[in-house]
């Protein structure tokens, strides 16, 4: 009776020990599951945000064309501000693979004055090129010209101070003479003087083959239809393209 009872002691001991064992080994097995999981989980974040590093560099790294302009810019009376010529060239672009996108800051109804107060906003869009096309409304409403120079030199220069290597082409405009012959002309030579004094580029007139002709601009005699808005894509395109190769 003794022995049967140690016997049974004896098997239950084992038992345990092997219960024990097994409790062990599944403990165990359950820890380093855990570590695979949470060295996977860490390799899968460290991937994630080096794709999602990836892509955030890509997607800031074109280049920026800042239009900065009034009411010819924005698109005035279109019914899709693509179809200003800012969009088209943004076309012009896509369609020769250049890495560059442009940003449109162009507000209707705005002065030289309204654009020195605004661009140290504007340059936090950190252009490489700056396509300055300001002084139209001025002219229409009789702004003294050493005023309206003044602005636009000051807009050139905050360009020039903040972001040394960016190009600056300058729009070249004229009005009708409305304002007398002599307020005309020093208008026009207005804009060829501050790209010498400041070694810009210069379209020579925005509004060239546009201007003037009833059939590309709208019922106001002033800004241009979609037609008209090609063909200031084209004379602005003129003098980018080469600057963008």
């Amino acid at each position: 009776m003794l022995k049967n009872r140690q016997l049974i002691i004896n098997i239950n001991n084992r038992t345990q020990k092997v219960f024990l064992k097994f409790c062990c080994f599944y403990v165990l097995l359950f820890l380093l599951s855990c570590k695979q999981d949470a060295s996977k989980n860490t390799m899968d974040s460290a991937e994630t945000a080096t794709e999602t590093e990836v892509e955030t560099t890509k997607s800031t790294s074109s280049k920026k064309i800042v239009f900065f302009g009034d009411s010819l810019t924005a698109g005035y009376g279109l019914e899709d501000v693509d179809d200003a010529f800012p969009g088209i060239i943004q076309n012009k672009i896509d369609a020769l693979g250049l890495d560059y996108n442009i940003v449109n800051s162009g507000v209707s109804g705005e002065t030289t004055s309204g654009g020195k107060n605004r661009i140290d906003w504007v340059l936090n869009e950190e252009p490489s090129v700056f396509i300055l096309e300001l002084g139209a409304n001025d002219g229409l409403r009789g702004v003294p010209l050493d005023q309206s120079k003044a602005n636009l030199q000051t807009i050139i220069d905050a360009v020039k101070t903040k972001y040394p290597e960016t190009i600056i082409v300058l729009a070249g405009m004229q009005i009708p003479p409305n304002m007398g012959q002599d307020y005309t002309t020093a208008f026009k030579n207005m804009f060829p003087d501050l790209a010498k004094e400041n070694n810009l580029h210069l379209v020579p007139f925005l509004l060239e083959d546009v201007g003037g002709i009833p059939d590309l601009n709208q019922s106001d005699g002033i800004h241009p239809t979609k037609a008209g808005h090609k063909i200031l894509a084209k004379n602005v395109w003129e003098v980018l393209q080469p600057i963008l190769k």
